[in-house]
Formats: structure tokens, sequence, C-alpha cells
């Protein structure tokens, strides 16, 4: 069962992002060009996620387990500090240079879309760098 979840769940996924444009780059460039020819029509997929997961998480809080019984464990972690930081530039310079995040470098590396898998290759790179660095 909870392998069919996990199907279904990351198929819901990339769905979503191929209906609201983060699989191709270019659309995300233009979003993040606000001072030139700005694209906002991913504010529209920014609100509706934020709204989805406000409800998924006050669903969640409310619950000791999930549906597949497995217990729920929200983050209580509310400090910012240097490698949030840190890690929250790299994640948007990764994002402003090549157009990807890593939701959508997944949906393009199983498309075969090179960029794709090279920016994946690089994610799991820098996070293999990250851990030998962080012991």
């Amino acid at each position: 069962m909870p392998i069919i979840v996990a199907l279904i769940s990351g198929l819901l996924f990339g769905l979503g992002l191929l209906l609201a444009g983060m699989g191709n780059p270019a659309k995300i460039l233009g979003f993040l060009d606000v001072t030139g020819n700005w694209d906002p029509s991913l504010l529209v997929t920014m609100a509706v996620a934020m709204v989805v997961s406000a409800i998924a998480f006050a669903i969640a809080k409310k619950r000791k387990m999930s549906v597949l019984n497995c217990p729920i464990q929200i983050p209580q972690n509310t400090k910012i500090d240097k490698p949030l930081i840190i890690g929250s530039v790299l994640f948007g310079l990764g994002w402003g240079i090549a157009g990807i995040c890593p939701g959508a470098a997944l949906l393009l590396t199983g498309m075969g879309v090179t960029e794709g898998i090279i920016f994946t290759l690089a994610m799991i790179a820098g996070m293999s760098i990250f851990q030998i660095f962080k012991k």
C-alpha cells in the first residue's frame, strides 16, 4: 500500500508541475525577471500551493498517525540560522540561474531532458558534499 500511495503522490506532484509550467525553465526565468518581461502566472501556482499546504498542515496537526499508519512528524524548529540562510540563498541562486527547482529537475529527468538530468546530478553532488562537510 505505501508504494501505491507514493506512486500516486508522485504522479499528482509531477502532473501539477507540468500544468503549472514548472517543467519549462523559460517560464520560471520569465517569472524571476521582474525588471524585464515579467510573467506573473506562477504567482497563481504559489498561491494555490500555499493554500493546499496550509490545509494539509492543519489536518496533520490534529492527527497522530498518517493515513498509512505512520507517525506524523511536523518540524518544530522555527529558528532562522546560518545553515537555513545559506541553503535558501543556494536554492535561490540555482533556481534563478537554471530556471529549475528540485521537483522540476526530477520531472525533467524522468522525461529524459538533458538540462534536468544535469541539474539532478549537480543537486545530488551538492547534497553529497554537504553530508561530507556536515560530518
